[in-house]
């Protein structure tokens, strides 16, 4: 896994992955396939497939995801960081 500020094209530019780079206190760290992306003027909004009928989708400033080349088809992880999960009914 790539990580922006990491200079892509070093020698081991192959190896690296979230488990080996950094030590995360996410919790949840969900491995997928990038479905959809629509890049807007400033943000792209990123949907990724964990399994098949299974998506999640993030925000990302348009820098990041063009940073992080993410392109439909694309192997990509969401990490999850959140204090609050909420419920809502009508």
């Amino acid at each position: 896994m790539r990580i922006i500020g990491y200079n892509k094209g070093s020698p081991n530019d192959h190896l690296l992955n979230l488990k080996n780079v950094m030590q995360l206190t996410a919790r949840n760290i969900l491995k997928g396939t990038v479905k959809h992306i629509h890049l807007g003027t400033v943000n792209a909004e990123v949907t990724l497939e964990i399994n098949p009928g299974v998506e999640i989708t993030a925000m990302v400033t348009k820098t990041s995801a063009e940073k992080l080349e993410l392109t439909q088809g694309k192997e990509a992880y969401a990490v999850i960081k959140a204090g609050h999960v909420m419920i809502g009914v009508d």
